[in-house]
């Protein structure tokens, strides 16, 4: 059997982190926001969590609100709407075997962007938002080659 396509231009994006709290649900906005025409983009996590304030705060300085996004994880995501989507990009290990898990069943690829976890930094407050800031940049940096094509005119 042929493998399928790979989704060099996917039009369904979902990001996912352990908890959807930090990492995933910038990356959704940053995506989001750099290319607003025609990708679907959404995030989950291995786990339930909380919307951490630092990243609420760290997009906001993008002028990205993401203070209304609600932490999912992949079962609720695919009990709300399914997991339709033709690449997962995961930002930590646990998200990466979870991901590679469910597309066993599912004809999606996989990629892991390793992304530190500004949450495991200890020190005042512009010490915290500051490893927040540069988890948002990576991302930026990442997105930007990932996708550098989708949506620019060819020719």
């Amino acid at each position: 059997m042929a493998a399928p396509p790979r989704a060099r231009d996917p039009q369904s994006v979902l990001f996912a982190c352990a908890m959807n709290s930090v990492r995933s649900p910038m990356a959704e906005s940053l995506l989001r926001h750099m290319f607003p025409q025609g990708l679907y983009v959404k995030s989950a996590g291995a786990r339930k969590g909380e919307l951490d304030p630092f990243a609420v705060a760290v997009m906001d300085e993008l002028g990205q609100d993401i203070s209304t996004h609600r932490p999912q994880t992949f079962e609720e995501l695919e009990d709300w709407e399914g997991l339709n989507f033709d690449l997962i990009i995961t930002l930590s290990p646990e998200a990466h075997h979870k991901a590679l898990e469910l597309t066993r069943t599912l004809a999606a690829d996989v990629e892991y962007w390793p992304t530190q976890d500004p949450t495991t930094i200890e020190g005042s407050r512009d010490q915290k938002l500051s490893a927040y800031r540069e988890v948002c940049d990576q991302l930026v940096m990442r997105i930007r080659r990932r996708f550098a094509k989708v949506g620019a005119a060819s020719g």
